[in-house]
């Protein structure tokens, strides 16, 4: 006698996206993408396993998601004889295996590219809402491009996309990391400044002093509010071209009617990001108020072994824009369909599936109802399908080559049409005029 089987669940902070949800995915990443495409935009994908070494050197090992958050397993299982390669972790993001794949493809030999990639990512951290083990993530890269303009293009393109999903209530926040020895500078007199506050400072804070003392100053713990306020800032520091680059993007979004607000706490503590940095942020998802962020990052191809490159990205969680967009009435409401058919008898049967076929190389969403049931269960199923039409085939219809059609749907007029017959032969021409 075999055991009992106890169900399986998914792993908890790894969702499943069920039918009466996946719709607004699939409306939201048409979006995008129609968005990408009109900027120039194409997809690549890589892979979700890549070596760790990969992103400790393009995320950064003293970061939260290299120290705590990583999913990593080694391919050899002699623990004596772990190579750093048998190392591999499930992408925690998509920026360090775009870069890695643009170098290892030499991608950009001929001209500048403009990359997309959107799919899943995994972090280790406590799920809650808004924040997932497994979650989607949209990365876009534009690659070998200097200059303000890309800066101000990226977040152009961003705008427009809030846009085209009707989205209110998110702000555009600005700041300037300049370049590595401008940020070297006020590094040291940071330190100095924390040094001199080390009692104001928690746990965390304590850790990264040293070793990422920007991101110090991106603290959410309030008792640590005014102390990140009157630390030293980086903008003070900038030298006459990280100040006039940023100038014209300023300049630029200020022609292109975009608001901002420049905020000098809005840090990446990654010495390959440089110049712009910028987040969009929204009060409608409570403490978890970035929807997106970026800037740009000039220094990583040359850390990832390749040639000193110019580049401007950002990244956002599609959960958190997902939730967003829904609440503010982005989605269309389901349709599985435009035309059901309802038949009874085997004959009839045969007959729905020949019509149904027409009618999909017509360009119809049809579906037939499978199995044998009365008619008033399958005229609710039709209902629920949200079909526009119920075509009706009995014993009768087959042998007068008929079909009944009963229109499930209100008119423009407001009212629904009574239930009429028609040839078989002339189906498609009815439903194509009614369309």
């Amino acid at each position: 006698m075999s055991k009992t089987f106890n169900k399986v669940n998914a792993i908890r902070g790894m969702n499943d996206i069920l039918p009466n949800e996946s719709y607004k995915w699939e409306q939201l990443e048409a979006t995008i993408k129609s968005l990408l495409s009109q900027y120039g935009y194409q997809n690549i994908r890589t892979p979700i396993l890549e070596q760790t070494r990969l992103f400790a050197r393009g995320i950064g090992e003293v970061t939260d998601i290299v120290e705590k958050e990583m999913y990593t397993f080694t391919m050899n299982k002699d623990a004596d004889k772990v190579d750093p390669e048998d190392m591999l972790t499930m992408r925690p993001e998509f920026t360090a295996g775009v870069v890695r794949a643009a170098i290892q493809h030499n991608l950009l030999y001929e001209r500048p590219v403009r990359a997309y990639a959107m799919g899943q990512v995994f972090r280790h951290e406590r799920p809650q809402k808004g924040r997932y083990r497994q979650f989607h993530q949209l990365s876009v890269e534009a690659m070998g491009f200097d200059g303000p303009d890309m800066d101000v293009e990226i977040i152009l393109l961003l705008a427009r996309l809030w846009r085209a999903l009707g989205l209110n209530n998110i702000r555009l926040e600005l700041n300037c990391l300049g370049q590595s020895d401008e940020r070297a500078e006020h590094r040291e007199a940071l330190i100095a400044y924390l040094e001199q506050h080390i009692d104001s400072l928690d746990e965390d804070a304590k850790r990264r002093m040293y070793s990422n003392p920007l991101r110090v100053l991106d603290t959410k713990n309030p008792d640590m509010q005014e102390m990140a306020d009157n630390a030293p800032k980086l903008f003070d520091y900038l030298g006459e071209a990280s100040k006039a680059h940023f100038d014209a993007v300023c300049e630029r979004l200020e022609q292109a009617g975009i608001g901002y607000i420049i905020n000098p706490r809005l840090v990446r503590g990654l010495d390959y990001y440089n110049l712009t940095v910028f987040e969009w942020v929204t009060d409608d998802l409570g403490a978890q108020g970035t929807v997106c962020g970026g800037g740009r990052y000039d220094g990583l191809f040359e850390l990832l072994g390749g040639k000193p490159t110019p580049c401007v990205g950002f990244g956002l969680g599609l959960e958190r824009l997902l939730e967003l967009a829904d609440a503010q009435g982005a989605f269309t409401p389901l349709q599985e369909t435009d035309v059901y058919f309802v038949h009874q008898g085997e004959e009839a049967s045969k007959k729905a599936a020949l019509l149904a076929e027409q009618c999909r190389d017509a360009g119809w969403k049809v579906m037939v109802h499978a199995g044998s049931a009365g008619f008033k269960s399958q005229f609710k199923r039709a209902d629920l399908s949200g079909a526009r039409w119920a075509i009706v085939i009995g014993e009768k219809e087959v042998e007068q080559g008929i079909v009944a059609v009963k229109p499930l749907r209100e008119s423009e007029n407001g009212s629904i049409e009574n239930q009429f017959e028609a040839a078989q032969a002339d189906l498609i021409q009815i439903l194509a005029e009614r369309k």
